[in-house]
């Protein structure tokens, strides 16, 4: 018995068998960054400051640089995957593929340049007040 009505099946309308990846991907990060937000708001709470030498102080550890890297790169896929699926549903032809295009670049630059701020306060170190 497979899925779908008799008429997809003959039309070979069914599955693409793509969506459960996709869907799984999004599945996982969205976990990841319920995880990863927990641990955010829970180390921002323990701060006893927040001003700009206790932020780069908290990020000079590699125990905050690294989820805070992992929080990055899962929040910026997830937010791909999501918004590639609205191009694909609601656009068609060129303008998809320029779409898909302007996504990818975005989300990989925006990413990269947090994933750098992230790294140059870590290794800089905590400034001196």
């Amino acid at each position: 018995m497979g899925s779908g009505t008799e008429l997809g099946r003959v039309r070979g309308l069914g599955s693409s068998n793509e969506g459960a990846h996709h869907w799984w991907h999004q599945r996982l990060t969205a976990a990841g960054n319920l995880l990863l937000m927990l641990w955010f708001f829970a180390s921002m709470a323990r701060l006893p400051a927040h001003g700009f030498a206790a932020m780069a102080a908290w990020l000079a550890s590699p125990w905050a640089a690294i989820p805070m890297i992992l929080l990055v790169a899962s929040v910026f896929y997830h937010f791909r995957l999501g918004l590639q699926v609205l191009i694909e549903d609601y656009l068609n032809g060129a303008a998809r593929t320029a779409m898909m295009v302007l996504l990818t670049f975005f989300t990989v630059g925006a990413g990269a340049v947090a994933i750098f701020s992230i790294l140059k306060i870590a290794f800089a170190g905590a400034p001196v007040a």
